[in-house]
């Protein structure tokens, strides 16, 4: 069922945000640091995986991220939803479902066998594609995603996420060079804000996580992480 009517984006940030630090998706530990895909370490980690086991909160996040695409993009702006290997899969037959479209998803690398696919689903030539996914540090496995629809000959011009770390400066116009827009429910310093606000966190563990979020290699770099 498509949903028609949704808060503004601030009630929704705040909202989304709040949400996820309800279900235990935000961790915070200065003192023993997570290591991102990347390698890197951080004082930060969000587990966006977590929402599919929560159906209230689920459905809410769904219900949120489908208007604010079809606001933002157009109603008619998409006739085929693929999700990202493996977190996005979830999210995009979620939001399929809501807008009435086809799903598909699409690999990190080719399957190796068979026919080779990046590609599984039904996606043809002249398909409108919104590529769905968790989240986004600096935007780099989505043109990997990206250039997969295309090479289809579909096109895609919009990814969105629910989370979106918005401490990267070169992200949504990097994104933009590659001429995808991106739409996404909270950023970190909505978290940041939310978890203040309802004291999720001590404040020397918030203090520690914005001085990271405003200087992530210098933060790394004084603790020998670099």
């Amino acid at each position: 069922m498509i949903p028609t009517s949704y808060p503004d984006q601030a009630q929704i940030a705040k909202m989304s945000a709040r949400m996820l630090l309800d279900i235990g998706a935000v961790h915070f530990n200065a003192d023993e640091p997570y290591t991102h895909a990347s390698g890197k370490r951080a004082p930060t980690y969000i587990d966006c995986r977590r929402i599919i086991s929560f159906p209230r909160v689920r459905a809410t996040l769904m219900d949120f991220l489908t208007c604010k695409v079809m606001r933002n993009a157009g109603l008619e702006a998409f006739n085929n939803i693929a999700g990202g290997e493996t977190a996005g899969i979830p999210f995009a037959a979620f939001v399929a479902e809501r807008m009435a479209l086809p799903m598909s998803y699409v690999r990190k690398k080719p399957k190796g066998y068979g026919k080779n696919a990046r590609i599984e689903g039904a996606m043809d030539a002249g398909d409108r594609v919104l590529l769905v996914e968790d989240l986004t540090t600096d935007g780099g496995s989505k043109l990997s995603f990206v250039d997969a629809i295309r090479e289809t000959g579909a096109s895609c011009a919009h990814t969105a996420v629910v989370f979106y770390y918005g401490i990267f400066e070169d992200t949504i116009p990097r994104l933009r060079e590659h001429g995808v827009e991106l739409h996404w429910l909270c950023t970190w310093a909505d978290v940041i804000a939310e978890a203040r606000a309802g004291n999720d966190f001590d404040a020397n563990t918030l203090e520690q996580v914005e001085h990271f979020l405003r200087d992530p290699e210098g933060w790394r770099a004084a603790r020998g992480f670099a």
